[in-house]
């Protein structure tokens, strides 16, 4: 993972062992990464075209829109993962939300490179240290939820 004193975007990567179709069918699903480190079902609600509202059990409900697809190569979603996710049904945008993107690689047949960059942090309408703290919240979830994926993802493929 890097961030390199960068306050504004967190990127990681992973080499996971499956098809790009199977990490595909994970990684395009709106809110996939909103557990408590293991991959669980969520309700998910249309909420617009591109738009859907995501109940996680655990966590509660956020709103997360598709911006750009790609399949089996690359999705970009916004969402807001900082307090009152609820109350963040507005337009998402830079200001209220953050871009998170999955970008997958093909290595060979049977594995895929994956790589998320989520951005935006530095244009968050809140404060410096709300800004900081989701930005070190999210550094330490994405490590949990790829590390979660790749387990999921392996016993899917198998």
């Amino acid at each position: 993972m890097s961030r390199d004193g960068n306050e504004d975007r967190i990127e990681r990567d992973i080499l996971i062992e499956a098809s790009p179709r199977v990490v595909w069918d994970l990684v395009s699903e709106p809110g996939w990464w909103i557990n408590g480190g293991e991959i669980t079902p969520h309700e998910l609600r249309a909420d617009g075209d591109a738009r859907v509202l995501v109940r996680d059990p655990e966590h509660g409900v956020f709103a997360v829109e598709t911006v750009d697809s790609r399949p089996h190569e690359y999705i970009a979603f916004r969402w807001y993962g900082g307090p009152s996710e609820a109350g963040r049904v507005a337009a998402l945008g830079p200001g209220n939300s953050t871009l998170v993107e999955f970008l997958l690689r093909p290595v060979g047949t049977s594995s895929v490179r994956l790589r998320v960059v989520e951005s935006g942090f530095a244009e968050l309408d809140e404060t410096a240290l709300l800004r900081r703290r989701m930005l070190d919240d999210n550094t330490e979830g994405w490590r949990q939820e790829l590390a979660a994926l790749h387990r999921h993802v392996g016993r899917t493929a198998r």
